[in-house]
């Protein structure tokens, strides 16, 4: 059995170790086929780098690595684009500030393929990049991954330093506006839709393709795909410790599944179900603990939040993000601490995925509203709990 890409976000490194793939292809071909400018908000660790590298090696024509992929025989190979993709998580602005970044990168990108600028600021290197290039008779493929990390980064730490980058931001992007003759395929991921960063406010033709029901399992592993690739595991686990696999299957579901972008379609989270197996079928707490923001908690504390199922907003909930007023339903849906349980017209009915979000969330809010830390609330929840069964207030002193 094939080994789990925990954590691999580069499509080829996992094509050439051979690790375990969910193919996709089927989907991205109908994406590529559909349009040319796309934004996709997914949460963390939920495939994107992978998506968008999956698509680099496609444009780059690397027909090897597709060997046996729905995609194999669809595809024209001989056809190749110059690549431009841009991984925030790699930009460096921590120290050299996020202009110097984005433009040693755009400069770096120019010397690989060969184009002498001219240019000495950030907006217009990267225009007469575009433009450069096109002239040698190329279009581009622009592929920018996590674009809002540089502004994620600083929610609820910096909120100065949220908004400078936001300003440095919508600079950057409003090239894409003017170049739209030089670009073949833009594809921008992300975990939120900021208003005010100019990728939405500039850029008219970007189809923001989040809560779309044709791509709705673009991303995460659809029950047919668990049952399908995981099999093996499955079986293996379920012989091993004697499990009767139906009864497995469920707990699996009522862990890790649950995730939805309309209502309709859901999906597993293929962080925690890849170390889910990897650990050999024991049941953790895998993505929340993989990084919870601390904002994001001290903002449910600040004001007492605790009990989101069956929560109602609006569709324009989802496109009004704005740093200076952070509305906490969009953002625990968009971070991944909520989910679409079902759609009315445009009104979406929100809730916990699933039970590892429900209890891991649960569980730091009790450590945040008794001022205690998050791994002592569930000893904290547990005394609590016997106090009251036992009508016993005033014992064990542990809570």
């Amino acid at each position: 059995m094939k080994k789990f890409p925990v954590g691999i976000q580069n499509f080829r490194k996992l094509r050439e170790n051979d690790l375990l793939y969910i193919d996709k292809t089927e989907d991205i071909y109908r994406l590529v086929e559909s349009g040319n400018y796309f934004f996709l908000s997914r949460p963390r660790r939920f495939g994107k780098s992978l998506l968008v590298s999956t698509l680099e090696y496609l444009f780059l024509g690397k027909k090897e690595y597709f060997k046996g992929l729905w995609i194999e025989d669809k595809w024209n190979w001989n056809k190749t684009y110059p690549i431009l993709h841009f991984k925030f998580s790699l930009l460096d602005y921590q120290n050299h500030g996020l202009e110097k970044a984005l433009l040693m990168y755009v400069l770096q990108e120019a010397d690989k393929l060969k184009v002498v600028l001219s240019k000495t600021t950030l907006k217009s290197c990267f225009a007469e990049l575009l433009y450069k290039l096109y002239e040698k008779g190329e279009q581009v493929v622009i592929l920018i991954d996590e674009y809002d990390k540089p502004l994620i980064d600083y929610l609820g730490v910096d909120e100065e330093k949220a908004l400078e980058h936001q300003g440095i931001l919508k600079n950057f992007y409003s090239v894409l506006k003017d170049s739209d003759l030089y670009i073949q395929f833009l594809f921008i991921t992300g975990v939120s839709k900021f208003s005010k960063v100019g990728v939405f406010s500039d850029l008219n033709n970007l189809d923001d393709i989040t809560l779309d029901p044709q791509h709705s399992n673009a991303l995460g592993y659809t029950q047919e795909e668990l049952e399908h690739y995981f099999n093996p595991y499955i079986l293996k686990i379920c012989q091993e410790k004697a499990l009767n696999k139906e009864q497995f299957m469920a707990k699996i579901k009522q862990w890790y599944n649950g995730y939805s972008w309309d209502g309709e379609n859901y999906v597993y989270n293929p962080f925690s179900i890849l170390s889910f197996f990897r650990k050999h079928g024991t049941f953790q707490n895998f993505w929340f603990k993989s990084g919870t923001p601390t904002f994001l908690i001290n903002l449910l504390d600040k004001h007492l939040y605790y009990d989101f199922d069956g929560e109602e907003v609006g569709m324009i909930a989802f496109d009004n993000y704005d740093i200076k007023r952070l509305e906490i339903l969009p953002l625990l849906f968009q971070t991944g601490y909520l989910t679409i349980k079902e759609r009315k017209r445009n009104i979406y009915k929100l809730g916990y995925p699933n039970l590892e979000v429900k209890e891991s969330m649960l569980q730091h809010l009790i450590g945040a509203f008794s001022h205690s830390n998050a791994s002592e609330s569930a000893t904290t929840a547990y005394y609590t709990e016997q106090a009251f069964v036992n009508d016993d207030l005033a014992k064990p002193q542990k809570y």
